[in-house]
């Protein structure tokens, strides 16, 4: 079945005629993760520092539903200080096979504990100790250092649970733009905008 067809998905075959965004985007999500060969849910997420200075690293999505996107990582990370100063970032997934991308814009703000236990408890046991033994951002003297306190962690932990450490959590993007964005050939690409209108959205379809 071709979800872009799918009527129970409230998604057209152009879908630039799609009134809501969220259908759109599981649609293509479904669609990239079949396709792409790793890390299709990888997206570039873009911040700003004091000075207003702009940043951007790759991330990985790890939720998605009307309430918004999320991703996890050390608050007391370059990205985490931003988000800290000034809660709102821009978010970018590219899928170049597929010939398509989706940008999103809006505040940001703090998952549940709840969330935060639970997906850091999914993670691979190796995962869990890497956050905690990484003070992300920050100078590192060489890799055997860092090393060094996986393997004290490790030792420490041994088979007993490994708690999800309070500078370690996830962030949610509410957006209030969203745009989809499918490759044309001689550049005629297909663009539609969706911006936040109260409750709902508004629609505009862009010139390439």
């Amino acid at each position: 079945m071709d979800p872009l067809r799918d009527d129970e998905l409230g998604v057209p075959a152009d879908f630039t005629l799609a009134r809501d965004p969220w259908p759109l985007f599981s649609a293509w999500m479904t669609e990239a993760t079949a396709a792409e060969p790793e890390d299709a849910n990888a997206m570039a997420l873009a911040t700003a520092d004091a000075d207003g200075l702009p940043d951007v690293r790759m991330v990985l999505l790890k939720g998605a539903d009307p309430r918004g996107l999320v991703f996890y990582t050390n608050v007391e990370s370059a990205k985490g200080g931003q988000l800290a100063r000034n809660p709102q970032a821009a978010v970018v997934l590219h899928w170049k096979s597929l010939r398509r991308q989706i940008r999103a814009r809006g505040p940001i703000a703090p998952v549940t504990p709840e969330e935060a236990d639970a997906y850091f408890a999914s993670r691979h046991r190796d995962s869990r100790i890497g956050a905690i033994a990484s003070r992300q951002s920050r100078p590192l003297a060489d890799r055997p250092t860092l090393m060094a306190e996986v393997a004290a962690l490790s030792e420490r932990y041994d088979d007993g649970p490994i708690p999800r450490p309070e500078n370690w959590t996830g962030f949610r993007i509410d957006p209030v733009q969203m745009e989809f964005w499918q490759n044309g050939d001689f550049r005629l690409h297909d663009r539609v905008r969706f911006s936040r209108d109260g409750a709902g959205w508004s629609r505009s379809r862009l010139y390439p």
